[in-house]
């Protein structure tokens, strides 16, 4: 008799009538919208402090409004995540965000890697406060986090650089108008991550984003959009694939809704680590997702051939270049993301003394100053310069980034900002004038928020056990065990036309301690061994699974100190 098939089990999709909550999450969103706890905030927790708030409240709608405990969660501290669409700043924008840090968040904030600025040390009591001074020049921390549309990834330089396909800047604004704040779309399956870009570099990432959109030139001619669905990292990474559809521009809002609804109606909803919406892109395939998308929207999109992806690498903004107007944008880099309100604020004054007041973010974790005018640069270099946020930054120190760590997120394992600190630094001295763009990224845990998986060398934190030996007062010798910390290694991940996730090395875990130097290897391995100009990238590729491992193995470290429990810049009291 032939073999049974078992069946497969339900998602929990809405639009098969499976409307019962699966999971405590899906439980507490039905109970009450994300939204809706913005009123408790205001009237009752910000008044009554921290040990009035609902536990789902706190777990889970809180992230509705920007606001995730801080860790130790005990001690009653958010991180706040304020949105910022496309990376669009005004020098007001800026100086209030800086004016926000120094006043509520002992003068600590990061560039994210999704553009946004996230602030910490932020209580409960002073969050309407907070939310009043944003508001006042138009910002907000509204679904900044949660099951919903996250931050808007745009090219920081739309509208000004000569080589864009398309001026996305104010189809940023719109879609992020149409969909933030919006009930209809409030209640997602999990995170949903858009990016929207003309830029001929491709600088959005679009290949990462749940959907991409990035500039190409329509059948007619014209510009607009190519457009992608599907991707995503942390556990199971999966890149974008193409529909094969050209989005003009007046269509960009209503294709993004779309897709939001067929998420919102179609996405899994019975198990959180199965509920992103490349595992239903994965499951339908192109084909099939453009056909219900295409019914979802009323109208057909049109064709498009395969349209060119960018062979860059690694793209970004930094440095000195072009703008369309003959004047020129300023990118400089903090400390792998970490920024200082009081350095936010000067940033302010000097996009003001030299240019139109015109700040952006990337998502590199990077920032730029647009409009100065040529005759100013060196001045202004000189200026950021003493900020220490250099425009001329080190190789190490551009190729940099890292997510926020043990330092203040619950999910993880290690510390990330002040070892990157700590890694550029020592690259910096061993390895100096070094020019390769080579990208290390330092993640805490394994959901990749500093996409450890598309950087050439990516850290992963996990913990391992040391074993050491004492002696107790009658000479007996005692094994004692403790976790420490250390990072797992990827090798080889990048974007572009041949795009690839790197490649975990089996059975390496590097100690924090060892980071620097195992790192300085790895780099003199490759010089000593690559090709010509191979890049580090084409370099791992080419290696067999045997040949990685003996290239990535560990050397035998000896006298080296033991890393430091905390290597971050110290907190104010």
């Amino acid at each position: 008799m032939p073999e049974k098939t078992r069946p497969r089990r339900s998602e929990a999709q809405w639009a098969l009538g499976y409307l019962e909550p699966q999971n405590p999450a899906e439980t507490a969103k039905r109970e009450d919208d994300g939204l809706n706890v913005r009123a408790r905030i205001e009237n009752v927790y910000s008044k009554k402090g921290f040990g009035s708030i609902w536990p789902s409240d706190l777990r889970n709608r809180f992230r509705w409004h920007g606001l995730y405990t801080q860790r130790p969660e005990s001690d009653g501290y958010f991180m706040l995540r304020v949105r910022i669409p496309g990376g669009l700043l005004t020098s007001e924008q800026t100086d209030v965000i800086g004016r926000i840090s120094e006043r509520y968040g002992r003068d600590v904030a990061d560039v994210t890697d999704r553009q946004n600025i996230q602030l910490h040390w932020i209580r409960v009591e002073d969050v309407p406060a907070i939310w009043s001074e944003l508001e006042a020049v138009g910002l907000s921390t509204t679904e900044a986090c949660g099951d919903t549309p996250r931050n808007i990834l745009g090219c920081p330089l739309a509208g000004a650089e000569a080589t864009e396909i398309v001026d996305a800047s104010a189809l940023v604004t719109e879609t992020n108008a149409a969909l933030v704040g919006d009930p209809r779309f409030s209640n997602l399956p999990r995170k949903y991550k858009i990016s929207i870009t003309g830029c001929a570099h491709q600088c959005g990432q679009h290949e990462l984003n749940d959907v991409g959109l990035i500039g190409a030139v329509g059948p007619d001619g014209s510009p607009g959009f190519d457009l992608w669905v599907g991707g995503g990292l942390s556990t199971n990474p999966m890149f974008a694939v193409r529909l094969g559809a050209f989005v003009a521009p007046h269509e960009v809002v209503p294709v993004v809704l779309g897709i939001t609804s067929v998420f919102r109606d179609w996405g899994y909803r019975r198990a959180r680590n199965h509920a992103r919406m490349k595992f239903l892109v994965r499951d339908w395939g192109a084909e099939r997702f453009r056909e219900v998308l295409e019914k979802e929207i009323g109208f057909s999109l049109a064709d498009l051939p395969e349209a060119p992806t960018s062979n860059q690498v690694h793209r970004e903004h930094v440095g000195i270049g072009d703008q369309a107007d003959g004047t020129k944008y300023l990118g400089f880099t903090p400390k792998a993301g970490r920024i200082a309100g009081h350095q936010l604020r000067a940033v302010a004054r000097l996009a003001r003394r030299y240019g139109r007041g015109r700040i952006r973010t990337t998502t590199q974790q990077k920032m730029l100053i647009l409009d100065v005018p040529p005759e100013r640069v060196a001045e202004l270099v000189e200026d950021l310069q003493l900020l220490d946020l250099p425009v001329h930054p080190s190789a190490w120190r551009r190729g940099t980034m890292a997510c926020t760590g043990i330092e203040f997120c619950k999910l993880a394992i290690v510390e990330t900002k002040g070892r990157s600190t700590e890694l550029y630094r020592y690259l910096e001295e061993r390895l100096p004038g070094y020019s390769d763009d080579i990208r290390i990224n330092v993640n805490g845990c394994p959901n990749s928020c500093a996409r450890y998986q598309t950087a050439d060398i990516g850290l992963m934190g996990c913990l391992v056990a040391e074993r050491t030996w004492s002696t107790d007062h009658d000479g007996n010798q005692i094994e004692e065990r403790r976790k420490v910390e250390a990072f797992l290694v990827h090798l080889g991940g990048h974007l572009g036309a041949d795009r690839a996730f790197g490649t975990k090395v089996r059975g390496v875990k590097v100690l924090a301690s060892e980071v620097g130097p195992y790192t300085e290897t790895l780099i003199r391995r490759y010089r000593k061994l690559r090709r010509g100009e191979e890049s580090f990238a084409a370099f791992i590729a080419r290696l067999a699974p045997n040949e990685l491992q003996e290239f990535a193995k560990k050397p035998h470290f000896t006298g080296l100190p033991p890393a430091p429990s905390i290597v971050a810049e110290p907190r104010a009291s």
